[in-house]
């Protein structure tokens, strides 16, 4: 059987669309035999992920970017429990592409067909957040907060429009009072922000988590408490550095762990590989899926 690509024509605010048949081409180029659904509504590309496993697809092609790879992980998953999700190629038509980055695979779409059609895969992990499933990042408290600023902000586009967003929650400063539990460790006071990481960056610009190995079977935990604003504006950069300078200022933790629950005293924003959440929560319990998923990989 051909192998399903599931395009999001949205990504990269609908520049995928327009960069599909450059992708076409160089699937075909390689000789991949595949057919193409095309999302045509926010969700869709997970119902689109679901109905492709349940008809025998054994290899799934996202094409999109990190939002459309997280739908289309749940959609396998709410066809196949948690045993075995399958195997996924990526063509990456997103703005950040992270996992594409994290995973050190190419970017250029005809070497990442090559890298498809040459069909060696890695077994990667999968975290949960509550009944939601992610592969590179997940958070709650300030950094899906800015993402609700920026949807907001018209003017400005691309990480430019990030910046500003990020400008204006750091200037803010919400803070939320918070119980975190995991493994071997427990923490009760203020938060600035968690951030649960399977690998380093995410947001196309930040390494929120930069010690996180996609690999290795656990949760990489970032826990930050920041009183002022002052201090998170001068974490800001240190964040976007991939050393992860920022993870040894004061008021910032890092830890690894199987598992992670977060209670706050008001609800937050929360997000899955840039996904919100429909609603604020104010608890969410994370776990780790070791190795399953496949990655068809360099």
């Amino acid at each position: 059987m051909s192998a399903r690509v599931i395009l999001n024509p949205y990504a990269d605010r609908w520049k995928a669309q327009e960069r599909w048949p450059e992708a076409e081409a160089s699937l075909k180029a390689e000789d991949i035999d595949f057919s193409v659904v095309v999302s045509e509504h926010h969700g869709h590309d997970r119902e689109l992920a679901r109905q492709a496993a349940l008809d025998g697809f054994s290899t799934i092609i996202v094409a999109g970017g990190d939002g459309t790879v997280g739908q289309v992980v749940n959609g396998l998953a709410d066809a196949r429990g948690e045993a075995d999700l399958g195997t996924i190629g990526i063509m990456p038509l997103g703005t950040g592409n992270d996992l594409v980055y994290n995973l050190g695979m190419p970017l250029d779409l005809n070497e990442a067909a090559k890298v498809i059609a040459g069909g060696k895969t890695r077994r990667l992990d999968v975290c949960r957040a509550g009944d939601r499933y992610f592969v590179n990042n997940s958070a709650i408290g300030l950094e899906p907060y800015i993402s609700v600023i920026e949807k907001r902000v018209a003017l400005v586009k691309g990480m430019p429009r990030y910046l500003v967003a990020a400008l204006k929650g750091i200037f803010q400063n919400p803070r939320w009072q918070a119980v975190v539990e995991w493994d071997d460790g427990r923490y009760e006071g203020l938060l600035s922000l968690v951030s649960v990481g399977n690998a380093p960056r995410t947001g196309g610009l930040f390494y929120m988590t930069p010690h996180a190995d996609p690999f290795d079977g656990m949760l990489t935990v970032v826990l930050v408490e920041k009183k002022s604003s002052l201090g998170l504006l001068e974490m800001l950069p240190k964040a976007m550095s991939s050393e992860g300078k920022f993870i040894y200022a004061k008021g910032v933790r890092e830890f690894n762990t199987s598992r992670l629950t977060i209670r706050l005293d008001t609800a937050s924003p929360a997000h899955c590989d840039g996904e919100p959440f429909p609603q604020e929560i104010d608890r969410l319990e994370y776990g780790i899926l070791p190795g399953r998923l496949s990655v068809l990989s360099s």
